[in-house]
């Protein structure tokens, strides 16, 4: 989530477009809920893998039409960020049943400092083009304050809240927004297949928030015990 993902995106965005690279990475809610599955032995029906998977069927159509049927080797590297990704994503969620959320993604980030300072440092001082400018530095502080540190620390709490599942299954609509920010902000050119594919997507989503097992973990089964009125045993 620290390093491997935001290496591989970044490299990937080299050669491909970032409305190619999204709706690849729309394909993370799938992956995460199959680790997730794995990894905490959670049972959701097949109602729950149906819709996710369509989801992930969708944005990876949508992404192979845009790309005119093939991969590239930035979509290699796209996938090995995706099961990077949904790796640290499961565990992420697990460790915010046991801790709040802004420490998790703390430690994370403390723990790859050693690693990630000199590489920037060395990143910046060998890169052509790596001038700073207030464009760049905006960007960057988005990166570091928004996505890195507000964005996850409210993200393990929402998984450990209603589950990896379902949680993870809200994140096919970020390829979209995405989509969205890149025509805006980039000027980039929005498919006008976009569209349909957000409303297929949004039905997956609606169905797996409706359908995905497992629920609550532990920290929101005690509050609610406490809640009722009775005393844990």
């Amino acid at each position: 989530v620290v390093v491997g993902f935001p290496l591989l995106t970044a490299l990937a965005l080299e050669t491909s477009s970032t409305a190619h690279a999204a709706v690849v990475v729309g394909l993370l809610p799938l992956t995460t809920a199959a680790y997730g599955a794995w990894r905490r032995g959670t049972r959701h029906p097949a109602a729950f893998w149906l819709a996710a998977s369509g989801g992930a069927v969708l944005v990876a159509g949508f992404a192979l039409w845009e790309s005119g049927g093939g991969l590239s080797p930035a979509d290699l590297l796209l996938f090995g960020a995706l099961v990077v990704c949904a790796a640290g994503y499961g565990e992420g969620g697990r460790l915010a049943e046991e801790m709040p959320g802004w420490q998790v993604i703390g430690w994370a980030l403390a723990l790859c400092l050693p690693l990630s300072l000199p590489v920037a440092v060395l990143a910046m001082a060998v890169e052509p083009d790596g001038r700073l400018t207030a464009r760049t530095v905006v960007g960057l502080a988005w990166l570091v304050l928004g996505s890195q540190c507000v964005g996850l620390m409210v993200w393990y709490r929402g998984m450990a809240v209603i589950g990896v599942g379902r949680a993870s299954q809200l994140q096919l609509a970020q390829p979209l927004l995405t989509l969205l920010w890149a025509v805006l902000l980039l000027g980039e050119r929005m498919s006008p297949l976009a569209p349909l594919t957000a409303l297929g997507v949004l039905a997956c989503i609606a169905v797996t928030q409706r359908t995905a097992g497992g629920g609550a973990g532990p920290t929101v089964v005690r509050v609610r015990r406490l809640g009722s009125g009775g005393q844990r045993s």
